[in-house]
């Protein structure tokens, strides 16, 4: 709704004053998809020149025009054109100028709101006759009440025609509250019963989301949704660790609110079912096997099967069968498998008869790892690395914000702790590392991190003993508890990479004027680097949280990304691409958006860091606990292959190492879904064959 007033100006100028009145949509239609998924539609508000205070002429000799005429400003530095609104709220908006522009002179103009230009020199280029009109567009920021938006010619021969000023109602961009107080009401073999203090919201709680492991578990929908919940479907004998975020229409989540971790009980049922018999092997590749058992009986009913190599969980919860093709080993390694079966009570079998098996030779190609030892151990979740140009190494540790170097030989020196650093008791703190490749004339190094109003890169001095200087360079990128991206890195081209999560807002993701769910191109100072496709800072987007960053030999980009809760992604990045998030989660059929190369299930992987070695990407997996190798042909990506399967716990980045066939491996077993605990993590290094 909007209610205009005219009042009189000075100078024989009339100002047209406009407040907004806030309006929410109910009963949302289904056959609009933008607000099925919650999303609430601007409404733009158009200003008419001869309406705002025109420093020249309203005329009416050219046709196309709206209203009663337009602004022919005097031929002079400085006319100009100015608009007085007055907002209900504080917002981000879009405005649109419509002009024309007969003549083939460029009559730029610095727009400006409450007295601060938002736009140097702004081009209104020729239109090809006075009679022709076209918009210029952009985004501003407005303040509660009354704001003066102005348009001042920078040229002698002064603005263009200026027929109106459209502005788009102010965006809902605050957040809902934190759920508070999350509980237990009834916990069961089979389902959780939660509930919590409600969120509040300046327009209004919509729906919770249920998270388990920062992954989305269950929605609660309503007007007002209850803030209560019963999970259902569970196993029992499991651990479940839950947090609530609070949404509104407008797609803004709130931070989580405080975690619960509930394990299910057993069921009544005791007894296992018996061991799987007479297990053997057959149709052996390089990368694959066949195993063929017996099937378990059980007193209620056997549920599925559980495939052990190396007397640790491989496969997990296969329907019952008899037979399984186990994919993505490693060449020319030595096995040994056995099976159990499980029920419904989540009682595990005996196992069966255990049968070794050797995969076949190398494939093309090689790039096979193979010996791994320690570099370095006593640490406590080492998230971002990069080398200095003496063969040491920087790295972060997440939650205590220090950066230390690392030597090859495993000699570990703090180097300092990084200022303005705080945590989300989830995945955010200091994140990613990146040095510059200067540092022998600069001393510059980059860090990604979480702040107190959000995520920031940052710039940072270390002389070789300590760190100094901290400048910050890029602001604005929303933090959540989960889904803060956080990798950087320097590309070929000189410039810095930045990996951006969505938050927990997928609608950011589609937005190209968000840096959320985006992977960030930028120069050294923080701004757009050139070249980019939308004239900012944004490389790509339609991200949900992409943690990967790595070039081939070709010099292309690769991107490793989490999925929500079915699919995993290996992406090849190319500028202005739409990588589908949240339309699509993996392939999808959706013109405009990019599908994967390759995708996996997040139990087998939730990927985080990579690295290319002899055109191999190798790929740290968190939840999945194995390492992946994906070979790569040109834009194609080739068959994967996991090693360490539970091996070394959760991985968390691959940092290739300089001159060599090797690669540096780091986990995160010391983090809120692993199990280690404090100083449990290691620096590895494998080598490849």
């Amino acid at each position: 709704m909007t209610h205009r007033t005219l009042t009189a100006a000075s100078a024989g100028f009339l100002v047209l004053s406009t407040t907004w009145v806030g309006c929410t949509a109910a009963n949302q239609s289904d056959e609009d998809p933008s607000l099925a998924r919650g999303e609430v539609a601007n409404l733009a508000t158009d200003y008419e020149a001869e309406n705002g205070v025109c420093q020249g002429t309203i005329d009416s000799n050219h046709s196309g025009y709206s209203g009663t005429g337009f602004c022919n400003t005097d031929n002079a530095v400085g006319a100009a054109v100015e608009w007085t609104v007055n907002a209900a709220a504080a917002g981000n908006v879009a405005i649109s100028v419509r002009y024309a522009n007969g003549t083939t002179v460029d009559r730029p103009a610095d727009i400006s709101v409450n007295g601060t230009v938002v736009a140097a020199a702004k081009s209104f280029a020729g239109t090809g006759a006075w009679t022709t009109w076209t918009n210029v567009t952009l985004n501003v920021g407005l303040v509660a009440g009354s704001n003066k938006v102005r348009l001042a010619a920078t040229t002698a021969n002064g603005a263009a025609n200026i027929d109106r000023l459209s502005v788009d109602a102010p965006s809902d961009t605050q957040a809902p509250t934190i759920p508070q107080n999350l509980r237990t009401t009834d916990v069961q073999s089979k389902s959780i019963t939660l509930a919590w203090d409600p969120s509040t919201d300046n327009v209004g709680v919509t729906a919770y989301d249920i998270g388990n492991d920062g992954q989305k578990f269950g929605e609660v929908t309503g007007n007002p949704p209850p803030a209560t919940k019963t999970l259902t479907g569970l196993r029992p004998k499991t651990t479940y660790r839950l947090t609530v975020f609070g949404r509104d229409a407008a797609g803004n989540v709130s931070q989580a609110s405080n975690q619960v971790n509930v394990t299910t009980p057993p069921t009544s049922d005791t007894t296992p079912p018996t061991a799987p018999g007479n297990l053997s092997s057959s149709d052996v590749t390089n990368t694959s096997v066949k195993l063929s058992w017996t099937a378990s009986t059980d007193n209620v009913g056997v549920t599925g099967y559980d495939i052990y190599a190396n007397n640790a969980p491989l496969i997990q919860d296969l329907p019952p069968s008899t037979s399984y093709t186990v994919t993505n080993l490693a060449a020319n390694t030595e096995y040994s498998f056995s099976v159990r079966a499980k029920d419904d009570g989540n009682n595990v079998s005996n196992a069966s008869n255990t049968v070794t098996v050797r995969t076949a030779n190398v494939p093309p190609g090689g790039g096979v790892p193979t010996s791994v030892s320690t570099v370095s151990s006593g640490w406590s979740i080492p998230w971002g690395a990069a080398w200095l140009p003496d063969g040491s190494a920087l790295l972060n540790e997440r939650e205590t914000f220090n950066m230390y170097k690392l030597t090859q030989s495993g000699t570990k020196t703090l180097v300092g702790k990084v200022p303005n650093v705080v945590t989300t008791n989830g995945e955010g703190g200091l994140l990613g590392l990146a040095v510059d490749p200067n540092w022998n004339s600069n001393h510059y190094v980059y860090v990604m991190h979480t702040a107190s109003e959000g995520n920031r890169i940052a710039r940072l001095t270390y002389d070789g003993n300590s760190l100094s200087g901290y400048t910050s360079l890029v602001q604005g990128i929303a933090k959540n508890n989960f889904h803060n991206g956080g990798r950087i890195a320097f590309g070929p081209d000189g410039f810095l990479y930045a990996t951006c999560g969505d938050a927990r807002n997928g609608s950011l993701a589609q937005d190209k004027n968000s840096l959320n769910g985006k992977i960030l191109r930028i120069k050294t100072d923080g701004s757009a680097a050139p070249g980019n496709p939308f004239n900012n800072r944004v490389y790509s987007y339609g991200h949900r949280n992409p943690q990967g960053l790595a070039w081939d030999s070709a010099g292309r980009l690769w991107s490793s990304e989490l999925g929500d809760g079915s699919t995993d992604e290996l992406n090849l990045i190319t500028p202005g691409a739409n990588y589908g998030w949240p339309t699509c989660e993996g392939n999808c059929n959706v013109s405009g958006m990019t599908n994967p190369k390759k995708t996996w299930s997040t139990s087998q992987a939730s990927p985080s860091g990579i690295d290319i070695v002899n055109n191999v990407v190798y790929m740290a997996s968190l939840r999945g606990q194995r390492l992946w190798r994906i070979p790569l042909d040109g834009t194609n990506a080739g068959t994967p292959t996991a090693y360490y399967v539970n091996t070394y716990g959760r991985l968390r980045t691959v940092l290739k190492v300089p001159g060599q066939s090797a690669f540096w491996l780091t986990t995160t077993n010391a983090d809120f879904n692993g199990s280690g605990g404090a100083g449990s993590d290691k620096v590895y290094k494998v080598l490849v064959q």
